[in-house]
């Protein structure tokens, strides 16, 4: 399963969690986790080029299927944008695949 936490403050998105993998087929035939990876990797490298947002940690355990991502300040109205897309494309991927994907929030 994978265990998706979002970061919020002040009622804004700021960072992300992604651990483990979703276990739907066997690896490279998985469907969820390659949609999942998808939508994360285009998020941190939009946030990347197309934000002023340039101050944020990442952390990855690649075989581990995890992925840290936080902005250090507030996010812009652009990065704010790109996490909430992120949010929205985990929650029509969970709405199908509801065993294979745990959604979580966490005050920071």
């Amino acid at each position: 399963m994978i265990e998706v936490t979002f970061d919020k403050k002040n009622g804004k998105l700021t960072g992300f969690t992604f651990d483990g993998h979703a276990g739907y087929a066997e690896y490279g035939k998985d469907i969820v986790c390659a949609g999942v990876s998808s939508l994360v990797l285009n998020t941190i490298n939009s946030i990347e080029c197309f934000c002023k947002d340039d101050k944020f940690t990442l952390d990855t355990k690649e075989n581990d299927g995890f992925i840290a991502f936080s902005l250090s300040k507030d996010p812009s109205k652009e990065a704010s944008l790109l996490l909430n897309s992120l949010e929205l494309g985990v929650k029509s991927i969970k709405e199908s695949y509801k065993e294979h994907i745990c959604l979580n929030y966490r005050e920071v």
